[in-house]
């Protein structure tokens, strides 16, 4: 068996890694690689033929795993990709999206340079409706037969609807072995979704690392955390509440807890706009698969009907509607997308609003470095939005409650599920050299033997 870690090597975005047998060629996953230092046209490129593979298996939707996908199979590959019916689902929309997103850059450059059309999109809204034609869907936790030797588990990891780990078991030689790949690790007790499942024992695992040396608050509920903030922005000073929020998978588990919170009346009902195209199509994805959800959202549907829709909450249908919430004067709540501020309409709110005293700004996620989240984050006083240098006198807050990643702690638990007698190494990707150290670190102290792969490296197994 060999390993080659083709992508999310000492950083979080662009996960691929491909699995050979003596004569089967798995790849897991096919993100896209949006670093700083990539330009986009470089995912254009494969370090392999993409015509060699004879299977995808994808781990879960987002596009930092599942964003290349397009592009493999305009590349060549002309296989099936194996994942979960949400993850199919969620997967199409957010392709499609892309797609919007590559246009629309296009345009702009096009605009700024009147003799150039920008770079190429990478895909076109047929190449995606290619990729979903591929799909394969498996039920969590059913054994599947890739051939004779070769047969894969899907196993719930909770981040997302649908995400799934990956086992794969292969019997080659005599031998049988398995190898995991943990794709993304959710939070147990996380809103709307089912806590990760403890993967069956395996002799390698491909682990990621996001959070490494981090951990979650373990003192704060997620409602009071809300209702905090909500009071203090809205109640007491009658101001907003700007909330970045990715369109699938934060913003269901927001709007959730909102529900409870107002349900429970807990607050005076404040009007909350979800502004985002992408999460309204996303959440009737989420309804679609209420069986998927977990025992407390299930519940609250037999108890108090539509999780995600309630009284005082408005999702905002058009660009028309979201202009207009710049003259809302009265105090409300805005969810809008993209979590990190470097697209879509939040920052037609961020700049209406990072000047006003009266507004609040809440972090519920991450923020690469370089973004426009990451620098309202350390504090700059002016930020650049729409061509304008403006200054910044909204309040700025964070809270990691709504982190749909498993912390530290959640990574070496993981780990130590495994017996150190039989797991023979943990590979870890998706992370930042610094996340990846300190949880190799703690690894190895514990007994497990820890690999840092670069981009690029190949493992005998």
């Amino acid at each position: 068996m060999k390993l080659t870690i083709w992508g999310a090597a000492q950083q979080v975005t662009g996960s691929m890694h491909l699995f050979e047998t003596d004569n089967y060629k798995i790849l897991i996953d096919c993100g896209l690689d949006y670093e700083r230092e990539t330009r986009l046209e470089e995912n254009e490129f494969f370090p392999f033929n993409p015509g060699d593979i004879d299977v995808v298996i994808l781990t879960h939707a987002h596009i930092d795993h599942s964003g290349n996908l397009p592009t493999l199979i305009r590349a060549g590959f002309d296989g099936q990709i194996i994942c979960t019916s949400p993850t199919a689902d969620l997967t199409e929309l957010l392709l499609l999206d892309s797609v919007s997103i590559f246009e629309s850059k296009q345009k702009k450059q096009r605009r700024g340079k009147r003799h150039s059309s920008g770079p190429r999109p990478l895909f076109f809204q047929k190449h995606v409706m290619e990729t979903a034609e591929r799909f394969v869907t498996l039920a969590f936790n059913k054994s599947f037969r890739l051939n004779g030797d070769v047969s894969i588990e899907l196993i719930p990891a909770g981040h997302l609807l649908g995400a799934a780990s990956v086992v794969i078991s292969v019997n080659e030689h005599g031998l049988n072995r398995k190898i995991a790949f943990t794709g993304d690790i959710g939070r147990k007790n996380y809103p709307v979704l089912v806590d990760p499942q403890k993967l069956p024992q395996v002799d390698y695992l491909v682990c990621e690392s996001t959070y490494g040396g981090r951990v979650h608050s373990k003192d704060k509920n997620i409602e009071d955390v809300l209702v905090g903030e909500i009071e203090n922005a809205c109640i007491k000073t009658p101001g907003r509440l700007i909330i970045p929020a990715f369109s699938i998978g934060r913003t269901q588990a927001l709007v959730y807890t909102l529900n409870k919170i107002f349900t429970k009346g807990l607050l005076p009902r404040v009007k909350i706009f979800v502004d985002s195209p992408l999460a309204n199509y996303a959440t009737e994805i989420y309804r679609k698969y209420l069986n998927h959800l977990n025992e407390d959202a299930v519940d609250f549907y037999k108890e108090a009907g539509d999780g995600f829709e309630f009284e005082n909450l408005f999702y905002v249908q058009d660009i028309k509607e979201s202009r207009e919430l710049s003259n809302y004067l009265e105090p409300c709540i805005i969810v809008s997308s993209a979590g990190m501020l470097e697209g879509g309409r939040i920052q037609d709110h961020l700049f209406h609003n990072i000047s006003n005293y009266y507004c609040t700004i809440l972090f519920i996620g991450y923020s690469a470095k370089g973004t426009l989240g990451h620098r309202l984050l350390r504090g700059d006083p002016f930020v650049h939005i729409r061509d304008r240098e403006l200054p910044v006198y909204a309040s700025i807050k964070r809270t990691d409650v709504l982190s749909g990643h498993g912390d530290h702690d959640d990574l070496v638990n993981l780990v130590k599920d495994q017996q150190k007698e039989v797991l023979k190494n943990v590979f870890l990707v998706h992370g930042e050299p610094e996340s990846m150290g300190i949880l190799a670190a703690e690894l190895d102290t514990a007994g497990y033997k820890v690999t840092i792969p670069e981009k690029g490296a190949t493992y005998i197994l």
